[in-house]
């Protein structure tokens, strides 16, 4: 994580943040950073300002002892800036701004800084809501989109069409952990004058840093590894401030994030460094427990695809993630039993939290695709995703191979 940039910083990092040394590392930012001394009066929690709107000065006047002036929470609210300075160092962006969900974050992104007649890229692998928002939305303002398919993304620099303005890049993709090269991507959009979005929320920014692999911008949903805790939803955009700050500056879409979710934003960034690499572990160990299972057809994790995706893997990601994800044998009889068969791994759609979580793809992130697009993309009947959470590696293992083997037609497993 880099310094903070706080002289000549653009608008979402001009507030008078408490100073952290230079010489700090990411954990201790997380701890120490993103703190308003001069309205938390001390506090070593930042207080949460849940109001709608604030007194101005009269005659008024823009600035203000902490920085731009505060007038209605939709715009700026106190607590909103902490995790926003934080996840804005993060990433290394020169701004950022959060939003009340991770779609929330995209859908301003794309339709601030995508005009009519222009035209979006982005592979065939994309979570089903962004899928969705580029299929059945944006073409309704005349904006056009393409999709990718594997061989067209094998041959990228001839694929994207020199009308491109904006690519909408998802690494390690949504559920089969497919990794693409944000360089190449950036390369090839920056040929015509493109911007790149990175989606970057199965490999948070402990893992991965799209914009220092030449990618514009970055989103993540904080509903997920940044906020840790499945207690909030929330979304960010980080960036170059040119495009950050034409991204639905004042919420006019109405989708900010509210004081007390980013008050609980906030304290779970204090905690990301140390459940993060917690995550990659056990994902790392499950990964390798689970390899000759005989329930198990196929693993999927970032870079096991092939040796050129191990290789793209290696260069920009500093660890694998948390998530793992399974086809079974035995296709969807075998997935209902072996989700009644775990006793620690808890069925829910999300990811990234404290919690060990399971998913069936078909059912909840990619319910929109049909069953020739669930083929193309590798989401088999058997295919479960797995979040590895911060419990115990060995209690993780034993509740997964039990329930496999309950799947493939035996007892079912102790309480």
């Amino acid at each position: 994580m880099p310094p903070p940039d706080e002289s000549g910083a653009p608008a979402a990092s001009r507030r008078r943040f408490r100073r952290v040394p230079s010489w700090a590392g990411p954990a201790t930012r997380l701890v120490h950073g993103g703190q308003l001394p001069d309205l938390n009066s001390g506090a070593i929690a930042p207080p949460v300002y849940q109001t709608s709107t604030f007194r101005y000065p009269a005659p008024f006047s823009e600035a203000a002892p902490y920085g731009p002036v505060y007038i209605y929470s939709r715009e700026a609210n106190p607590t909103v800036e902490g995790p926003t300075e934080l996840i804005r160092q993060l990433e290394g962006g020169e701004a950022a701004r959060l939003f009340a969900s991770g779609m929330g974050a995209i859908s301003a992104a794309a339709l601030s800084l995508v005009r009519a007649g222009e035209e979006i890229v982005a592979p065939e692998a994309l979570y089903g809501g962004s899928t969705a928002l580029l299929r059945e939305v944006l073409p309704r303002f005349g904006v056009r989109v393409r999709f990718l398919n594997d061989a067209a993304v094998a041959d990228l620099e001839r694929s994207v069409p020199p009308t491109t303005r904006f690519g909408l890049l998802e690494t390690p993709t949504n559920p089969v952990l497919r990794v693409h090269d944000i360089r190449r991507w950036a390369e090839v959009l920056h040929r015509d004058g493109g911007a790149l979005l990175v989606d970057n929320t199965f490999a948070s920014p402990v893992n991965q840093r799209p914009l220092a692999c030449g990618a514009d911008l970055v989103v993540e949903s904080a509903t997920k590894y940044l906020g840790g805790h499945s207690d909030l939803t929330a979304g960010a955009v980080v960036g170059r401030a040119e495009l950050v700050d034409r991204i639905d500056p004042q919420h006019h879409l109405g989708s900010p994030l509210d004081p007390f979710a980013a008050f609980l934003l906030h304290r779970s960034l204090k905690t990301l460094d140390l459940r993060v690499h917690r995550q990659n572990e056990n994902a790392a160990v499950v990964l390798a427990a689970l390899q000759d299972d005989p329930g198990v057809q196929r693993l999927h994790y970032p870079g096991l695809a092939s040796p050129e995706e191990e290789e793209i893997a290696s260069r920009q990601m500093t660890g694998r993630g948390g998530m793992v994800a399974l086809s079974l044998r035995g296709g969807r009889p075998a997935v209902d039993r072996f989700l009644s068969g775990l006793r620690i791994v808890q069925v829910a759609s999300s990811l990234g939290g404290v919690e060990s979580l399971v998913s069936v793809p078909r059912d909840t992130s990619q319910r929109g695709l049909s069953e020739a697009e669930l083929t193309s993309r590798g989401i088999d009947d058997g295919l479960v995703r797995l979040s590895l959470g911060i419990e115990d590696a060995d209690d993780l293992v034993r509740d997964l191979r039990e329930a496999l083997a309950f799947a493939r037609g035996g007892p079912a497993p102790p309480l």
